[in-house]
């Protein structure tokens, strides 16, 4: 059998119009796929700077307090239906403000499930209608959510 040299190949057959998409084609399908639509960082941190300069709603590990606590942060849920799944956090709507010992009992105890979901159920139904008043959310737009 001969050996050809290094140069370009020749095919001798033709592209037919009814060929695989072309490269410039496949580009613009990328393009088409990757423009679903993503919650943008402001769309989730306005929920989330909600909870600074907000004492502690989870209350496991410390007492009710009224005053700004400075370890105070975004608890998100840790449950599927608030959309909770794998390596996914639930939604930014699902958060309420703890301190770092009540988060840490949240997160990483080996506390029953049910008392977990029903310590954070509870500060998320005390938590909200503050939430709705500090963002200006009005009764109707919480009820869509």
């Amino acid at each position: 059998m001969k050996r050809s040299g290094f140069g370009p190949r020749k095919s001798s057959l033709k592209r037919s119009p009814f060929a695989l998409a072309t490269a410039k084609t496949q580009m613009k399908r990328t393009a088409i796929r990757a423009r679903v639509k993503k919650p943008t960082v402001a769309e989730g941190s306005k929920y989330l700077a909600a909870c600074r300069g907000e004492p502690c709603y989870l209350n496991v590990k410390c007492p009710w307090t009224d005053w700004e606590d400075p370890t105070v942060v975004d608890c998100h849920s840790n449950q599927e239906k608030h959309g909770k799944a794998g390596g996914l956090k639930a939604k930014h709507w699902f958060t309420v403000p703890g301190c770092d010992k009540c988060h840490e009992w949240l997160d990483r105890s080996g506390a029953p499930w049910e008392e977990k979901c029903a310590a954070f159920d509870d500060a998320l139904a005390r938590w909200e209608p503050r939430r709705a008043r500090k963002m200006g959310i009005e009764h109707n737009e919480l009820e869509e959510a």
